[in-house]
């Protein structure tokens, strides 16, 4: 039986990562993991119950206590739960995306979160698609992939899923998102959104899905 590997995906909001890292693990039998799930529940839970975003120590409670229950449905997308309540839904509202990068910047609360995800990681047969996994959470993986995209295409995929979810949004309004996530992302002190320097960087902006996971199976595959 061949081993089976750690898939570290990282890229910008919009780039395919939560798709294609979802598909790669389908193919392969391995287990999904959307890593910014974490950051998003923390954030969503701190706007519930009215927590000021600058109570650092109020949210890096929330990131330690939270207990997050994933599943798994039929089409390979997580199902998530807090209190048996499927909150899955109201983590991509627009509410959530405003605050999250706020939330992730917290060392604390990073650190908080990357250690339950490297508990996952360590099991083996995982993809994780985020934006520091190949850098901080699994620096080890044996497959790194980081995957970008031009802003007006990321910027129509993301309208497209705000869609998909009920949510309607001008495009310029979804791409001045996007550039204010890209800033604050790619500028934080704290684990900011780089690729690895042994990342595999894959430009999706004129390739389907499925190329793209047929690119990253490969490489998987190539090592077998």
């Amino acid at each position: 039986m061949v081993a089976k590997v750690q898939i570290a995906i990282d890229g910008p909001a919009g780039s395919g990562k939560s798709t294609v890292a979802r598909l790669v693990a389908k193919e392969l039998c391995y287990r999904y993991v959307d890593t910014g799930a974490w950051y998003r529940a923390v954030t969503l839970i701190a706007l519930r119950q009215g927590i000021n975003f600058d109570n650092q120590p109020a949210l890096n409670r929330l990131a330690k206590t939270m207990l997050l229950e994933v599943k798994t449905k039929g089409d390979g997308w997580p199902l998530y739960l807090l209190a048996g309540k499927d909150i899955s839904a109201a983590l991509r509202s627009p509410q959530v995306d405003d605050k999250v990068s706020q939330v992730a910047k917290i060392i604390t609360v990073r650190d908080q979160v990357s250690e339950k995800l490297r508990a996952i990681g360590n099991q083996k047969g995982v993809v994780m698609d985020g934006r520091d996994i190949g850098t901080v959470v699994l620096p080890d993986a044996e497959v790194k992939v980081f995957l970008t995209a031009d802003l007006a295409t990321r910027a129509k995929r993301r309208k497209r899923e705000l869609e998909s979810r009920g949510f309607s949004l001008p495009l310029s309004a979804v791409k001045e998102e996007i550039c204010q996530r890209d800033e604050k992302d790619s500028s934080r002190e704290v684990a900011p959104l780089m690729p690895a320097a042994d990342a595999y960087i894959i430009d999706t902006t004129n390739l389907t899905v499925d190329e793209v996971v047929a690119s990253i199976v490969a490489l998987v595959r190539g090592m077998e």
